[in-house]
């Protein structure tokens, strides 16, 4: 089944024969390569020939040669249809010495229309996008969203029975034809994981004690929504018994939120309104991922919800921190050109205690951006002083405003 990922197909629609490079990055897995195929249907669809199309995936074995930047800037030349457009599409381009002098050189030509993905930001670290600052726009891509899961199944009643399926199937696009069959689930993911940890942890940043490696990851995952920094990781590990040094874990976790398999959200002091250096959160990409490494844990939903909300808000195009005020904490701080929106996320607030609780923070907040308050409650939408109370699976599902 083709899922039409409409968010980021609507970005490549409207940036089509743009003279500016357009980057998709994500997790490996998560449809960036279904992406470009769609939209390559869709050129045809509109006129396009095939002799206007060059696509090569670098991990196709049939384009090995091409890993030589010289022979790919050759064969791509070759290509290039005189006096009209010719649309270039090079999926995984990592694995690709200097792509960046390719790209380069074929975005100074007339009648380029240049598509590149990659399964890992080290692609555009900071020598890299240098080299082609200014000339290229990134769409980040996470695997499926609530919403886009929902539809995949062709119905869009049965809310919470789905919500439970989204988070134990996994949310990477080919888990749904693998519906009710959790071994095979379990097998596929064991399969990204291991390629990630191995292929472009282990090998890229040449790590010798894998063990440790995927202890710390495990760790994570396991702390999703903790306030960690990485002399509390070391102190950890070093306490089972694991020694090991904080510069080290910091050197891991930048290798995990390089391949997109883990995110940090910085903190945030709203009333300073200055970025903290100290103590921020980890999420991680699929909650699938999770179930498979570290079992189903039913007493973390807490965590996993705001981890939902979390990648939630980075595919609406938010920059997301957690947010600090005086002595209070709000879960998230969501930032866009309009200005900041505020997130609070808990499982049920049927218990004044705890609804006093969650909207105290919120009610610190002196400014007039909305404010809400996600839980699981299955309740209507209520108003407290301008704070909107919401159902997270209904927020999920609808559009951004």
């Amino acid at each position: 089944m083709i899922i039409q990922r409409e968010q980021y197909f609507n970005k490549l629609k409207a940036l089509k024969d743009k003279k500016i490079i357009k980057v998709v990055t994500g997790i490996r897995r998560c449809g960036k390569t279904t992406l470009l195929n769609i939209f390559q249907d869709y050129l045809r669809s509109s006129g396009v020939t095939d002799e206007q199309i060059i696509s090569i995936n670098f991990e196709d074995l049939d384009f090995e040669e091409y890993h030589d930047y010289k022979k790919l800037y050759a064969y791509l030349k070759s290509r290039l249809v005189s006096g009209k457009m010719t649309y270039i599409f090079l999926d995984e381009i990592q694995h690709v010495e200097d792509f960046p002098k390719v790209v380069d050189s074929l975005y100074i030509k007339d009648h380029v229309d240049l598509y590149i993905t990659g399964s890992n930001a080290y692609m555009l670290s900071s020598e890299i996008a240098t080299l082609i600052s200014g000339r290229y726009i990134q769409i980040e891509m996470l695997p499926l969203s609530f919403k886009e899961y929902m539809i995949s199944t062709g119905d869009m009643t049965n809310k919470a029975e789905k919500y439970i399926e989204y988070l134990e199937n996994s949310a990477f696009p080919y888990t749904i034809e693998l519906k009710d069959q959790p071994e095979q689930i379990k097998d596929y993911l064991e399969g990204i994981y291991n390629t990630i940890v191995l292929k472009d942890i282990v090998n890229r940043k040449k790590i010798t004690d894998v063990m440790m490696l995927k202890s710390v990851l495990r760790y994570v995952f396991d702390n999703i929504g903790n306030p960690l920094s990485s002399k509390k990781i070391a102190d950890t590990m070093t306490r089972n018994g694991r020694k090991v040094d904080s510069r080290t874990i910091e050197k891991y976790l930048e290798a995990f939120m390089e391949s997109y398999i883990v995110y940090k959200a910085k903190r945030y002091n709203i009333k300073g309104k200055q970025y903290l250096k100290t103590l921020e959160k980890y999420y991680v990409v699929d909650i699938g991922l999770r179930y498979m490494l570290l079992g189903s844990r039913k007493m973390d939903a807490g965590h996993i919800l705001e981890n939902i909300v979390y990648l939630e808000l980075l595919r609406r195009g938010y920059d997301v921190y957690v947010g600090k005020i005086d002595t209070f904490e709000v879960d998230f701080v969501a930032q866009n050109q309009k200005g900041n929106h505020y997130f609070q996320v808990a499982l049920s607030v049927r218990d004044e205690k705890t609804l006093e609780q969650e909207l105290r923070s919120l009610y610190s907040i002196k400014d007039n951006y909305p404010k809400y308050l996600l839980t699981m409650d299955d309740d209507p939408k209520q108003d407290f002083g301008g704070i909107c109370k919401m159902n997270a699976r209904d927020w999920l599902l609808e559009n951004d405003d």
